[in-house]
């Protein structure tokens, strides 16, 4: 969000209400700051009126608006690579991607170094299908998002895909618990290269559960902000640093289950709420990930499927203490309904009926654009939100297909 401006000056009771429109949009009310920012623009458009206006628009799915407005401001500093990065960012959610990626490329060319422009230009990329050019730009993320990427030192080189014939490979926690359930699969294909030993770093409440996976050979569970002790390796990588140096297309992306409950676990939940079958259902994601006042749904929609005798699996019902539980819960089900959330990915990877409802507001590029199917988990079936904010056209069609 942006503050101050060296355009025309805004008179002190004008600045107090800009104030004003900025902290409601800091507190998400984008609605409300959007009405005092046009009252603004009618009496003076500045540079940062305009950004902020192509923001709150662009948080409530106005595409045209916050283009408009974006637009403006680009033209007025054209060299300014953060507009012209976000002026991308909402003609990619509003289809036209070749004018996203034309403003990404040219921030690029004039910035090779610009991390958030090749994130967003790796993003575009993905949903695109076009991996081979996405997966290198994702790199950028460590040094951004040291937080979800966590910086390592280690005394063995990081694997950027030399031949692995008898060698070892640790691979570093990152990112949340989908992300980390998605590219485990990769276990398999290290081993398949020639792999000897293949060591996973991950979050605790993953570690039972990964325990599954064909060919992995040791797991490190480490808790966010923690450390860990990790033996010798030759290499080490991260989750998604994978996929770019396996070469990974499309075309050869696996479908193949490769998780499953493990056998105390299911023993454990064989009385539990899905012993009968049945449709579990996840509507709610963690409040402080990626998108989740887009990906939720609220309750009285998620209470529509909830009648129609759909198990919540949210982890405050079930009682499950990780994920190895969940794991036994969903392998006595028919059918999961989940939002795009960890479930949802560890449901695909177990090879379990799924249906994925994705937002509106940003979708994100792993479930590639117009789809309704998931190369990533051919079990899934994918109900996108036809416009923002509004899921009962989304949760009609569901129910109509139960």
């Amino acid at each position: 969000m942006t503050r101050r401006d060296a355009g025309p000056m805004l008179s002190d009771t004008a600045e107090d209400r800009f104030e004003q429109a900025a902290a409601l949009q800091t507190a998400g009310r984008f609605a409300e700051a959007i009405a005092i920012y046009e009252r603004l623009a009618t009496e003076v458009l500045t540079v940062n009126i305009a950004i902020n206006l192509g923001v709150c628009h662009a948080s409530v799915g106005a595409w045209a608006r916050a283009e408009h407005y974006l637009a403006l401001a680009s033209r007025h500093r054209p060299a300014d690579g953060m507009i012209r990065r976000r002026l991308g960012n909402v003609h990619a959610e509003a289809g036209r991607t070749d004018l996203a990626e034309r403003e990404y490329r040219a921030i690029l060319a004039a910035q090779p170094e610009d991390g958030e422009a090749q994130l967003a230009l790796g993003g575009l990329c993905l949903s695109l299908g076009r991996y081979p050019e996405g997966w290198p730009l994702l790199g950028a993320r460590a040094a951004l998002h040291p937080d979800v990427a966590p910086a390592l030192n280690l005394p063995y080189p990081e694997w950027r895909g030399e031949p692995l014939d008898g060698k070892s490979l640790l691979v570093w926690v990152e990112q949340g618990f989908g992300d980390q359930i998605q590219m485990s699969r990769f276990v398999n294909t290290l081993k398949a290269k020639g792999a000897a030993r293949v060591t996973l770093g991950c979050r605790p409440v993953l570690a039972h559960l990964f325990s599954t996976l064909a060919g992995v050979d040791g797991i490190v569970p480490v808790a966010v902000r923690a450390s860990a002790s990790v033996g010798p390796h030759d290499y080490w990588s991260r989750y998604f640093s994978l996929p770019e140096h396996l070469g990974i297309t499309l075309a050869t992306l696996s479908g193949e289950p490769y998780l499953s409950a493990p056998a105390d676990r299911r023993d454990r939940w064989a009385d539990g709420p899905s012993r009968m079958g049945g449709v579990g259902l996840v509507w709610q994601a963690s409040p402080t990930g990626f998108n989740a006042v887009n990906k939720g749904l609220p309750s009285a929609v998620a209470q529509r499927l909830l009648d129609r005798g759909a198990i919540s699996l949210q982890p405050e019902h079930t009682g499950a203490a990780d994920f190895a539980d969940t794991a036994a819960i969903i392998a006595r089900l028919d059918l999961v309904i989940s939002i795009d959330t960890a479930v949802a990915h560890l449901a695909g990877a177990m090879g379990k009926p799924c249906w994925t409802l994705l937002p509106f507001i940003q979708c994100d590029w792993r479930w590639l654009r117009d789809r309704g199917d998931s190369p990533w988990y051919p079990s899934m079936r994918l109900y996108r939100q036809a416009r923002p904010q509004d899921w009962s056209p989304t949760i009609d069609q569901v129910l109509r297909d139960l």
